[in-house]
């Protein structure tokens, strides 16, 4: 039997009760599939803070370069809002990321059918909705240099190199050739140079895919699209800040932040997340959704570890228990019953350990 060895990162917040879960159907998968899954608990965020003084402590730098793939919580603590430096919870991410090299982050929407009431559009409008968006992940705005502040001004400096673009660009057009073939990149052309040599750049990477179909929207016209024509999109291709924004506008269309995973690619070993906060006003109350973290685990699966079989067997558990009509209270409307965070992600184990054998019994 081979061991699959994998870190987890708790974080704060609700980051250690999802990641439990995404854990708990991790253990049914690999007892479904014949490994072993090895795990390696390590500090990051304020808990990396109150570990060593660090929001990325030394160990977690370490522990995290030894393993096969990373399954984060969520960082962040009104504590430490304000903190400066390496005590910032959401710098412990950020340098996480640069660690890994992970450069592009993929953070799949699709609608499920048993939801399209919880959405804010109307259910006509989501028929068909089933996006990717690929976010470049560490350059733009938020790692240009220099930046700084005084009492009088602050300086943030957007740039993007040609060779960044490049390999962002050809993971979004080998998404695209595996799915239904349009990646749409987003800039602002009109305005910023930077964005122009975005646009330049993934023109010239398009003609390497003669096969896949490419669009260029301003990202004011895009953000605009994705709540009037939501499934005209395939693949979202984005640089960092632009991209920060619009995964969140289109993680709504779902109706829950909960619902939604990511991976952050790249260089070293796979990074994979909801891309919900640390929501620390329920942090401890059993709650939370931990559907994004355990389709974050499937995520996991099948670029962390390679076992497409097996990610498709816990996004069908998914899948199962929103159709029997399992609601934690962010997905509830009136009248519904609601269930936590325990005995969802209990329940979806349940159904990925018997390989879909057996109805849900929520």
């Amino acid at each position: 039997m081979s061991t699959r060895v994998i870190a987890v990162l708790p974080g704060d917040g609700i980051g250690p009760e999802v990641t439990a879960e995404a854990v708990r159907v991790l253990t049914a998968v690999a007892d479904l599939y014949g490994f072993k899954l090895h795990t390696e608990h390590y500090g990051i965020g304020a808990a990396g803070v109150a570990e060593d003084g660090s929001a990325l402590p030394e160990r977690t730098r370490a522990g995290v370069l030894e393993v096969e793939a990373i399954l984060l919580g969520a960082v962040g603590s009104p504590a430490l809002a304000n903190a400066a430096g390496n005590r910032r919870p959401e710098a412990g991410l950020l340098a996480l990321r640069r660690l890994l090299g992970a450069y592009a982050n993929l953070r799949p929407v699709t609608m499920h059918s048993a939801l399209r009431h919880v959405s804010p559009l109307r259910p006509e409008r989501l028929e068909g909705v089933n996006l990717l968006i690929v976010r470049e992940l560490t350059g733009g705005l938020y790692y240009g240099e220099p930046r700084g502040r005084d009492d009088h001004e602050a300086v943030n400096t957007l740039r993007y190199s040609v060779a960044e673009i490049e390999r962002v660009a050809r993971v979004a057009f080998q998404s695209a050739r595996e799915r239904r073939g349009l990646v749409t990149s987003v800039d602002k052309a009109n305005v910023l140079e930077v964005s122009q040599l975005w646009r330049d750049t993934v023109t010239r990477v398009s003609a390497e895919y003669p096969d896949v179909g490419l669009e260029h929207l301003y990202v004011d016209y895009a953000a605009m699209r994705l709540v009037s024509d939501p499934a005209s999109f395939d693949v979202l291709l984005t640089e960092n800040l632009f991209g920060d924004i619009l995964s969140d506008e289109a993680a709504v269309l779902t109706g829950s932040l909960g619902l939604l995973p990511s991976a952050s690619l790249g260089e070293g070993p796979g990074l994979f997340e909801p891309v919900h906060g640390s929501a620390p006003d329920i942090a401890g109350r059993g709650v939370a959704n931990p559907i994004g973290a355990i389709a974050s685990a499937a995520m996991l699966l099948r670029y962390g570890l390679g076992l497409n079989e097996a990610a498709e067997a816990v996004e069908h558990a998914i899948d199962a228990v929103l159709q029997a009509g399992a609601r934690t209270p962010d997905l509830a409307t009136a009248g519904e019953r609601t269930l936590g965070t325990v005995e969802i992600g209990s329940e979806i184990a349940r159904l990925v350990l018997y390989g879909g054998a057996v109805q849900p019994a929520l």
